[in-house]
């Protein structure tokens, strides 16, 4: 039995994870999905949302086991989970990106979004930011197609109803890592139908930032639910 976290993405909360949790707990793995600060049901201030809040969230979520876990971030959760990997390395076993940001030190999630192999990141270009601290927006109709393009209708509309804002702080933050780091071993599932975070930046940040293990699927930016088997069975290996 493996213990894992995972961790969601921006506009969303640890929702998301549950048929993969479902799924790998099947599978007789133990699996928490904490909501982020801000997200889901969490309650937290927009002014409170910081990509530290995030980093101490998801500590505190793996020192409620003793057991250590295999830490598995999605999209901004990437960013998320690497900033946290440098508070608490010794709680995690492994750290591996679903169609995720891999920051390297100093990096943020806008300025990964930024590089030419980023030109075509569907978030960035249909997201509306509004208020002071900024918040951003995805319509629905723009989200079914970035988001959720190999999903079919039904598990769209589910993931669509959950939707929420995402505070923009956290997308701005760059990363601040030591050495223990470098240390844990990564691993990444690569989305080729990705239009979130397009797949020719996915391969620029494991090129820079190797990982262990690369595993490609044939879907979309959501494999928690348009590949939730699959993304399973490559969490398991």
């Amino acid at each position: 039995m493996t213990r894992y976290v995972l961790v969601h993405g921006a506009f969303a909360g640890g929702w998301c994870w549950e048929p993969v949790v479902a799924e790998l707990e099947r599978r007789g793995h133990s699996v928490q999905a904490p909501d982020l600060p801000g997200s889901g049901k969490d309650a937290t201030p927009i002014e409170d949302v910081t990509l530290d809040a995030y980093a101490a969230r998801v500590c505190e979520t793996l020192a409620a086991d003793d057991e250590p876990a295999v830490l598995v971030g999605h999209s901004m959760g990437g960013v998320v989970i690497t900033q946290a990997a440098a508070r608490c390395p010794e709680r995690i076993t492994r750290l591996v990106y679903v169609a995720a940001f891999l920051p390297r030190d100093g990096q943020s999630l806008k300025g990964l979004t930024e590089l030419p192999e980023g030109l075509d990141d569907g978030v960035q270009a249909n997201m509306t930011v509004t208020g002071e601290p900024p918040v951003a927006d995805m319509s629905p109709t723009a989200a079914r197609e970035v988001f959720y393009g190999t999903c079919d209708d039904e598990q769209a509309a589910w993931a669509l109803s959950h939707l929420g804002r995402q505070p923009v702080i956290p997308f701005v933050t760059p990363v601040s890592l030591g050495t223990a780091v470098d240390d844990l071993p990564r691993s990444y599932v690569l989305c080729t139908a990705d239009r979130a975070i397009p797949p020719a930046l996915q391969r620029r940040m494991i090129d820079e930032s190797p990982c262990k293990e690369v595993i490609e699927l044939p879907v979309d930016h959501s494999p928690w639910i348009s590949a939730t088997v699959a993304l399973a069975d490559a969490l398991e290996r």
